[in-house]
């Protein structure tokens, strides 16, 4: 994690999984392996996409599916916990999120993370992909005890950048209840990253956006 700057500069949090770390591609690495691993059929990586699709984000009722559909012999939670073992070890970051990171933090924003989680499979997701270094703060639910939307775990992710809430700011990411409503509740503008798997769903976010690039466009282009 790069230290605070005594600069001043706005303030840009972001999410982890599904803003910054492109899960989907992970999880498709991580069948490749499992379908390998336990000589699954032609067509089994597909499958087991459908199926993750279908239970998500319950990991219990996919290992459960999983298990029917291909008899495989080891138990849920067995799955379950080589799973998320393993996934942190193949979540990297959606293409040029670093050089876009990289380029707020040029132009003088602070830069942090705000994520729910436990702490060492985020933290190694992290250091892994090298975003801890990208950053200027983060704040990882597992490791304060607060979760998104609660106001605390922003605070915290704030301080860490050398900023305080009170002075505005911006989060981006996927979840309109832990990362919009939880950023208006912080007193931060929110740029949501619609995936469509909130249909119908009422959002208070400042901007709608299909990717994070196209959130730090619009970080880069405003004034306040």
């Amino acid at each position: 994690m790069i230290g605070t700057r005594p600069d001043g500069g706005r303030l840009a949090l972001f999410d982890l999984d599904w803003t910054l770390l492109d899960l989907g591609a992970a999880f498709v690495r991580w069948a490749g392996e499992f379908a390998e691993r336990h000589r699954l059929p032609e067509g089994a990586v597909e499958r087991l996409v459908e199926l993750n699709a279908a239970a998500h984000p319950d990991r219990g009722r996919f290992f459960a599916e999983a298990r029917r559909a291909f008899g495989v012999r080891e138990s849920v939670a067995e799955l379950t916990r080589g799973f998320h073992r393993r996934i942190p070890r193949l979540a990297d970051p959606y293409p040029g999120v670093p050089e876009a990171l990289t380029g707020l933090r040029e132009a003088g924003w602070r830069v942090g993370i705000v994520t729910n989680g436990p702490a060492q499979r985020q933290l190694t997701k992290l250091r892994r992909t090298g975003l801890d270094r990208l950053v200027d703060g983060y704040a990882i639910s597992g490791a304060e005890g607060v979760r998104k939307p609660e106001v605390e775990l922003f605070a915290i992710a704030a301080r860490r950048c050398g900023a305080e809430l009170g002075a505005g700011g911006w989060m981006t990411g996927d979840n309109l209840t832990a990362d919009i409503a939880g950023a208006r509740a912080a007193g931060l503008r929110g740029i949501w990253i619609d995936h469509g798997t909130w249909p119908g769903h009422e959002h208070g976010a400042d901007h709608v956006v299909g990717n994070v690039l196209d959130g730090i466009a619009i970080l880069a282009a405003t004034r306040h």
